[in-house]
């Protein structure tokens, strides 16, 4: 019969001593006892119980002083503190100081065992949320992957800005290319390094509510402040204290909102609607985009001063036609990621055409559309090497190799529509969404341009 748990008992009265061991080992727990304080808590650790029972009035030393040692040498064993003194004094004492709970002599034995066993679940549940968060911290660092220049600069510079624990930090870039995932990242590492135990991470989508009720979402409101409003409601701000609020699409946040962000950047202060009180925040606030901002300032959709106070810290990525040098890494990442989760012994690989065929491709929806098409081909097809006819008709089709005779024909035959929308999309981007500069890239008219522009839904 296996052990339902390991509890330390230290107690000076052995009748106490031999009565818990009995009753504590005929419920199966594995039991050891000690009368002296002696190197005690060295035997502790030794040990590593799950649970331990601390008299608080020892002869040679407080059991409350042995408690404090216990958390100073980060010995996370769940404490029970027993006591003779029933006043509530005492228990809040050894409350503060890291234990889970009390028992008052002389005991009953079936609170012993509700104790302990709650005891237990705490540490249960604890080694689970460590557990969790080791997983999730493994899994988001394994999805920021590259070699490409782009990549090891944007990680670098995120590692600068988390270690200044930056206050606020925008993410800028196409829709697909990992905002949300550079976010969590961020909050991880600002969090991991300025404090301990659970910090929020609350997010927020700038489009997906009406204006009063984000706004009511993420400040709050009195009670009586409108028709609702029955009783006070804490804000969004005020749930993500000690951690980090996302702001998705902050391009989309309608001007009046706009205003009050920008207080809040400055102040670090709330104000509930309907209230006058401030209220401090404590909280890193992160906003993310796939729209160029500056041009939303030019044509005063956007607020200049919110905009520069946001830009402060920022970060750009790079979307994944430009950094060709990530895609089969990335794409090998999630072949074995979806093998996995679907249990899939093949494909094991990717054919050298095929790979030649994805690098060449462009990419418009980014890592999401690669990491789409990888799971789909893992759920469908069966041999051990992902060959070109088990891609998408769109990576085949607009995949065009370059030879010093110019374009080649692929034998498949290609697009000529997605090329030409390609070739625009890129060079609006490369004219920063300079309609004329574009143009002139492209050898067109600027009202071609415009044309072709509203043809393709690229505005």
């Amino acid at each position: 019969m296996s052990s339902r748990g390991k509890v330390f008992i230290l107690d000076d009265d052995e009748l106490i001593l031999s009565m818990l061991s009995k009753v504590l080992k005929k419920e199966g727990y594995d039991v050891h006892t000690e009368a002296k304080t002696e190197d005690v808590v060295n035997k502790i650790k030794s040990w590593s119980p799950d649970v331990v029972l601390l008299d608080i009035k020892l002869p040679e030393r407080s059991g409350l002083d042995i408690l404090q040692e216990l958390k100073t040498k980060a010995i996370t064993s769940q404490v029970v503190m027993l006591t003779a003194d029933d006043t509530a004094e005492t228990a809040v004492k050894a409350m503060k100081l890291g234990a889970v709970d009390y028992l008052t002599k002389p005991f009953n034995t079936e609170e012993v065992k509700i104790v302990i066993n709650n005891a237990l679940e705490k540490e249960r549940l604890k080694n689970e949320v460590n557990y969790l968060r080791k997983v999730y911290v493994e899994t988001v660092e394994k999805d920021i992957i590259g070699v490409s220049p782009e990549i090891k600069e944007l990680l670098g510079n995120i590692e600068k800005m988390a270690y200044a624990h930056a206050q606020s930090l925008l993410i800028t870039g196409e829709s697909g290319t990992g905002k949300e995932l550079l976010a969590r990242h961020f909050h991880h590492l600002v969090h991991n390094k300025t404090s301990s135990g659970y910090a929020p991470f609350i997010e927020v989508n700038c489009v997906a509510l009406p204006e009063t009720l984000l706004e009511t979402e993420l400040f709050g409101y009195e009670k009586g402040a409108f028709t609702d409003a029955k009783s006070d409601k804490k804000g969004l701000f005020e749930a993500a204290k000690g951690g980090s609020i996302l702001l998705d699409e902050i391009g989309d946040m309608k001007p009046n909102l706009q205003g009050k962000l920008l207080r809040v950047l400055e102040e670090r202060t709330i104000r509930h609607i309907g209230g006058i009180k401030e209220i401090q925040i404590d909280v890193a606030v992160i906003a993310i985009t796939n729209k160029v901002l500056s041009d939303l300032v030019e044509n005063n959709e956007f607020r200049s001063d919110l905009y520069y106070r946001l830009n402060t810290f920022s970060l750009h990525i790079a979307p994944l036609r430009e950094r060709k040098e990530d895609i089969p890494l990335l794409a090998r990442h999630f072949l074995s990621m979806f093998a996995l989760r679907y249990n899939k012994k093949n494909p094991k690989d990717f054919s050298p055409e095929a790979e030649k065929l994805m690098i060449s491709y462009q990419w418009p929806g980014n890592v999401r559309e690669l990491k789409n098409v990888i799971e789909k081909i893992v759920v469908l097809e069966s041999s051990e090497e992902i060959l070109p006819e088990h891609l998408p008709k769109e990576i085949i089709s607009q995949s065009i190799p370059i030879s010093n005779k110019g374009y080649i024909l692929p034998e498949t035959g290609i697009s000529l529509e997605g090329v030409e929308k390609d070739l625009i999309r890129q060079a609006l981007e490369k004219a920063k969404h300079n309609k004329t500069l574009a143009a002139k890239l492209l050898n067109i008219s600027y009202d071609t341009l415009r044309y072709q522009i509203k043809k393709f839904g690229l505005e």
